[in-house]
């Protein structure tokens, strides 16, 4: 059984498990705690009945018009935990979040073009790649730069679909020209 409870600053303390995975970005302590301060109720964690944590979501709400929409910065599931739900149980919780109260458009977020396993996960929770963003992932020497997948899913708000669009993988555009 798990709970989903609001993440705190001591939980910076508590995810060592999660976070010591190399599929888990990892941020500097002031970039959680500004995610803390400005979009509270976009990041959340998973506890399981021994009140270890075992899995968590950084989330944001960003954009103007018909681009407002929440976003899906990190999500981390630690490994003994993976394969039974519990990724799909933190984006569904950010979906709702989305919607209420901030009223989102869309759900994005980024993915490496390479990591399949994360593109066919988001892929059978409903995303879809809107846009390939090349180079997204850069390197200092620009030598082993990487390509994103912007993948989206459409909210309730986006009554037309407005949000997605077919055939995105071959929809190139560079990252400068990604707005918020």
């Amino acid at each position: 059984m798990t709970s989903l409870k609001p993440f705190h600053a001591t939980d910076l303390f508590r995810v060592n498990a999660v976070n010591l995975d190399v599929l888990t970005e990892n941020y500097n302590i002031s970039f959680y705690l500004s995610y803390l301060t400005q979009w509270p109720s976009l990041f959340f964690s998973a506890e399981n009945p021994q009140g270890e944590i075992t899995g968590y979501m950084m989330g944001k709400a960003e954009g103007r018009g018909k681009e407002w929409h929440g976003h899906v910065t990190c999500l981390s599931v630690a490994a003994d935990y993976r394969r039974i739900g519990l990724a799909r149980t933190l984006v569904d919780n950010l979906e709702r979040r989305s919607e209420d109260p901030y009223d989102a458009y869309f759900i994005d977020l980024f993915v490496r073009a390479s990591n399949a396993l994360a593109i066919g996960m988001y892929r059978n929770f409903g995303y879809s790649v809107y846009r390939r963003v090349v180079g997204y992932y850069g390197s200092d020497d620009g030598v082993d730069n990487e390509d994103a997948f912007d993948m989206r899913k459409p909210l309730k708000r986006d009554k037309n679909r407005e949000s997605i669009r077919e055939d995105g993988e071959n929809f190139r555009v560079r990252p400068e020209d990604v707005y918020l």
